[in-house]
């Protein structure tokens, strides 16, 4: 692992350097030490590297624009910001930013608007309806690869797992799982080599949905495509199909992907820190506990982006308008003003779950307590059939000189590759109750 003097912080650039990938952790600490709302050049943008900088921020939508939120800086805007209020420039520029059409960029009314139709779509009694097919899904996935005592777990485990939980609740029917292969694009949102996304990287998506939902209205099914196809905005009036697939699509690859970054940070601790997989299996309770923790850890999301819309101030800095803000959710979920020994994990912190993992404010996660559930269900089946869950040595190196690879995005803070190596569990003797 390449390791950077502190006092060569000042001369990386976040949002290129790959240096940063492995841990990320002491720069945030750097730039927080120098103050939690700190201009990083050369791109200038505003680092928010504090907790209740950052949630302040968050929950502002009407001094903060989404419109930025893809890649930051990248494109630059399309125009020049004038004046302490640029709202009619952002408006009038809109459509000319990258995925202007969908839910991530948009700001109220029309977001709300949008939001409002998925309000309905992930309620409780549909997620405690998925909880036994989770189960077996998770159990099915195991068999694959229990039987030769090790696995890749990203390629084996978290990513079909998610991806699977995600189309089943929406509805997508078996025989068609198949054109959901289509690898993603080459290039990840927020490349450190800033290559430019496709025109509309999720349009091959979008089509599909389109589809469905055409089908839905026309015959309804008892899914989730189908109450999407059918709902209606709050003032009553329909929605384009079109709308209604740009929301399907963002529930699908959010599902997949941020899951699966989390699973894959739990299974990593698990395999380094035996002592707590034991915890885990004494007291089943805690599991909850553990995956708040993971999320306050190590956020799926590593930056975030908002525009400001007028020049307003945030903590003792003042940002004009025009300003791009960069929120670093792992850096505040270890801000030392907010988390006790913010660099330790621990299980018994009692506030883990007031981390930034999902978000806050209008554009917090709706998939939040999905991503929850499946991370509690497969952790548990994960402990019912593995023992003895270790990182490959021969893939990962000694425990001392430990080597991962990670998304290449200044974005996503995600394994690429977990192998393990572990002992399948032995079956349970039945008690006399079930002789």
């Amino acid at each position: 692992m390449v390791r950077i003097h502190a006092d060569a912080y000042d001369s990386v650039d976040f949002f290129s350097d790959e240096s940063l990938l492995p841990n990320p952790y002491p720069y945030f600490d750097h730039l927080r030490a120098k103050s939690p709302v700190l201009r990083l050049p050369p791109h200038q943008v505003m680092a928010i590297t504090g907790y209740p900088e950052g949630n302040a921020v968050y929950r502002d939508s009407g001094n903060f624009s989404s419109l930025v939120a893809v890649g930051g800086p990248f494109p630059p805007l399309p125009f020049e910001p004038r004046g302490d209020d640029i709202g009619e420039q952002i408006e009038r520029h809109r459509h000319r930013m990258p995925m202007s059409n969908y839910l991530t960029t948009m700001d109220p009314p029309q977001h709300s608007r949008a939001r409002a139709l998925l309000g309905r779509l992930l309620t409780p009694e549909r997620r405690a309806c998925a909880t036994e097919s989770m189960r077996r899904l998770a159990g099915d996935l195991i068999d694959q690869f229990i039987a030769t005592g090790h696995c890749e777990f990203v390629s084996e485990y978290a990513k079909p797992f998610s991806y699977r939980v995600i189309a089943d609740l929406l509805g997508v029917p078996g025989h068609d799982r198949r054109l959901f292969d289509v690898p993603r694009p080459p290039v990840p949102v927020g490349a450190l080599d800033h290559a430019p996304l496709p025109e509309d990287p999720l349009r091959w998506l979008d089509d599909i949905f389109v589809r469905y939902l055409v089908e839905r209205r026309r015959e309804p099914r008892a899914d989730v495509l189908t109450q999407l196809a059918t709902a209606r905005y709050p003032d009553g009036t329909t929605p384009e199909v079109a709308d209604l697939a740009r929301s399907a699509t963002l529930l699908f690859t959010a599902g997949r992907g941020a899951t699966a970054f989390m699973l894959s940070w739990s299974v990593r601790l698990l395999a380094e820190r035996p002592d707590l997989a034991e915890q885990l299996r004494a007291n089943r309770s805690r599991i909850p506990q553990f995956v708040e923790e993971v999320l306050r850890m190590e956020s799926p999301v590593k930056s975030d982006f908002r525009l400001a819309r007028k020049t307003t101030r945030v903590g003792d800095v003042v940002i004009p308008a025009g300003t791009t803000v960069m929120l670093c959710p792992g850096a505040s979920n270890r801000d030392p003003r907010k988390f006790v020994r913010p660099n330790e994990f621990r299980l018994d912190r009692s506030n883990a779950r007031d981390h930034m993992a999902f978000g806050r404010g209008a554009h917090s996660c709706p998939g939040a307590a999905l991503a929850r559930v499946e991370a509690r269900i497969s952790i548990e089946c994960i402990l019912d059939r593995l023992t003895a869950i270790r990182l490959s040595t021969a893939e990962h190196g000694a425990p001392d000189n430990r080597r991962f690879s990670y998304e290449p995005a200044y974005t996503l803070r995600a394994l690429t590759g977990l192998h393990l190596e572990f002992a399948p569990a032995l079956p349970q003797p039945l008690n006399s109750a079930e002789m």
